[in-house]
């Protein structure tokens, strides 16, 4: 039987006849190669990070990237190759020239899982709010930090062409509540069953479709008239083209305001907001 998709749920109840992680998936199901990865984001006042591993029908590439909130210095790597990154078991772990991380993954709110079709495929996804603690050393300073994150952790057989625009963050709102969010257009973005999702004090709601305005300056929501204005600090940047696989993307760290769907107004709020096309 073919299951019903888009599914979209915390976990415990999947859809059945399709291998998942953590179970192993196929290298090719339908003449599409498997792209997993496992990404983490940290955004705190006075560091933002994001490390990532990733295999794309088996080749491995892992990055990272520190920013210095008061200087607006970025230190950044990307490598094809495997080891760099580390990540699992509520830990994040970075190897990498002049970088050390070493931090605690704390679950904080419901996890959200996601399968969607995707070609004449499918993809799944699974992201998770979570504190973020411990030692990043740049150079020869050691800072240690605590702070909100996500953890996206996605694998399938994506489309040949496949482009997303993608805004997550973390912030307070005005009242004090706790607020983490996960924003996408072009994957994982049907109208009901999709990664779209802002968590209040950990508990996850799926929001409607939204809107990516300008470059990447804006996200407007369809519900209520509800949006996000973003402030570019830094920016990591990178486009590679091997032949049978291209990937263009731009990814800046920056600072949220404006509101959420519900009438939830941010007092402060900051994250990433990206852009990619890949050929794979």
């Amino acid at each position: 039987m073919t299951p019903l998709l888009p599914h979209r749920g915390d976990g415990r109840e999947r859809p059945t006849g399709l291998p998942l992680p953590p179970r192993r998936m196929a290298p090719l199901r339908g003449g599409r190669p498997l792209k997993r990865w496992t990404y983490v984001g940290a955004w705190g006042p006075e560091l933002m990070l994001c490390a990532a591993r990733v295999r794309i029908a088996g080749l491995p590439q892992a990055f990272w990237a520190v920013l210095d909130r008061s200087s607006g210095e970025l230190v950044q790597r990307t490598a094809f190759a495997p080891g760099l990154v580390a990540v699992g078991d509520g830990h994040l772990s970075v190897r990498g020239r002049g970088v050390e991380i070493e931090l605690t993954l704390r679950p904080t709110g419901e996890p959200v899982e996601v399968v969607s079709p995707h070609g004449a495929s499918y993809i799944w996804t699974r992201k998770q709010p979570v504190r973020a603690a411990g030692l990043v050393v740049v150079g020869a300073r050691t800072r240690r930090i605590e702070c909100a994150g996500l953890v996206d952790s996605s694998a399938g057989y994506h489309a040949r062409e496949t482009a997303w625009s993608w805004a997550a963050g973390v912030g307070e709102a005005t009242d004090g509540r706790a607020l983490c969010w996960n924003l996408v257009s072009g994957i994982h973005d049907a109208p009901q069953s999709s990664e779209r999702t802002v968590w209040i004090d950990g508990e996850a709601r799926e929001i409607g479709p939204v809107g990516f305005l300008g470059d990447l300056e804006d996200v407007a929501f369809s519900e209520d008239g509800a949006a996000l204005r973003f402030t570019a600090e830094a920016q990591r940047a990178r486009r590679d083209d091997l032949w049978i696989f291209a990937s263009d993307y731009r990814q800046p760290f920056g600072s949220f305001s404006g509101s959420l769907p519900g009438g939830v107004e941010l007092a402060s709020g900051c994250g990433v907001m990206e852009r990619h096309e890949a050929r794979w």
